[in-house]
């Protein structure tokens, strides 16, 4: 993950305000103090970096500048509890500043606490909707919270083929170096499952599955042959039928209505509804990303209605405008090419509980109008079978 080693200069515009006063404020000396802070640190001098912003804050102990450079020269020589304190401050004091949230998720993170670590990086966007820093991290922390599920699906379920699988490919997105490791790890978890897990999923395709028990018992009951006597019904094959079986033959052998074959049908429509519906039961994550492509679809149909009831009532609107002005400017969006054609690749989903999740995803839109390619994250939130989207976040 990437910490933020200093504020940038160019702000957003009230925070830009603010800090100009804050920094016009700052005598000259100062200023130049606290750049020789920055190069002291930069040139692994640590402690003399440290002594430097001490002094210019005992002078200015609300300097923004200082204050954060502090936290950064903190992270840096360990002190992640001090650290965390200096920037829990500034986002109290300049809650619009992203990098004090984005530095804040970094430590969290390193600590392997990622739900807070996410919370930060979320705050940060909200503040900076543009701040690709964040973006990128929140991207690592949802690997890592990924990874984190689905270690604990194998430990629920360790036949599981599917959670290994993807668990591989979530710690090779994550951690390059580890692919190896893994991929020893994840054939081994597999390869016992292959026998348990194909017959839950097939057994709904496989109609051959009943279909054998059937033959089986025509043939103990020896009706193969009298197969053909019910049919004709002279033959007369009485010797043959009390043979072996006497009881069972006999009584099919005028009422061909019971041994007509309603027992395969019946056999098949109680086998079959069973697999259908534990479909979503065997993958959690289908619900969710089939609400995520007919999303995508509503939008390439232009269907803005459609496309608009996939965000719930408690939509966070960019910037936090207005529902109704959010929706009237996505439905000239959405209305005004003669062609749109949205699709999406790669999608990964991230569980935080049974009715919380997050698909992270590569969008590719094409209109007469417009083209481009961007990483998104879908927020979804579960009400009642379906999946409506909370949050809407774009990684550029």
């Amino acid at each position: 993950m990437v910490l933020v080693a200093a504020l940038p200069r160019a702000l957003g515009r009230g925070v830009a305000a603010a800090l100009c006063a804050l920094w016009l404020a700052v005598p000259w000396a100062a200023a130049a103090s606290l750049d020789e802070a920055a190069a002291l640190l930069k040139a692994g001098q640590r402690e003399q970096a440290l002594l430097q912003v001490d002094e210019l804050l005992a002078t200015n102990p609300k300097d923004p500048k200082a204050r954060f450079l502090k936290g950064v020269i903190l992270t840096e020589q360990g002190d992640a509890k001090a650290a965390v304190d200096v920037f829990q401050r500034l986002t109290q004091d300049y809650p619009a500043l992203p990098e004090p949230y984005n530095n804040l998720a970094v430590i969290y993170a390193s600590q392997g606490r990622y739900d807070q670590a996410r919370v930060a990086l979320e705050k940060s966007i909200r503040t900076h909707p543009s701040y690709a820093t964040a973006y990128e991290n929140l991207s690592d922390v949802y690997a890592k919270l990924a990874s984190q599920a689905y270690d604990r699906a194998l430990r629920l379920d360790g036949a599981d083929p599917g959670a290994s699988k993807k668990l591989t490919l979530v710690r090779e997105l994550a951690a390059p170096g580890e692919a190896a490791a893994v991929r020893v790890a994840a054939t081994r978890a597999p390869a016992p499952p292959p026998g348990p897990t194909k017959p839950a999923a097939t057994a709904p395709v496989p109609s051959p599955a009943p279909v054998k028990p059937v033959p089986p018992v025509v043939a103990t009951a020896a009706p193969a042959k009298p197969a053909v006597p019910v049919a004709a019904r002279s033959s007369a094959p009485a010797p043959a039928t009390p043979a072996r079986p006497v009881a069972v033959v006999t009584a099919p052998a005028k009422p061909a209505t019971p041994r007509t074959e309603p027992v395969r049908p019946t056999v098949v429509a109680s086998v079959t509804p069973v697999p259908a519906v534990p479909a979503d039961a065997a993958d959690p994550d289908a619900a969710v990303l089939r609400s995520v492509k007919a999303w995508a679809q509503a939008w390439s149909a232009k269907d803005v209605d459609a496309y608009l009831a996939f965000y719930a009532a408690d939509f966070k609107t960019p910037n936090g405008v207005p529902r109704a002005a959010w929706e009237d400017e996505r439905r000239a969006r959405v209305a005004g090419p003669r062609s749109i054609k949205v699709s999406i690749r790669n999608p990964k989903v991230v569980r935080h509980d049974d009715r919380r999740a997050a698909v992270v995803f590569q969008q590719t839109y094409r209109s007469d109008r417009f083209q481009g390619r961007t990483r998104k994250t879908l927020e979804m939130v579960r009400i009642g079978d379906d999946w409506r989207i909370v949050d809407e976040v774009v990684m550029k």
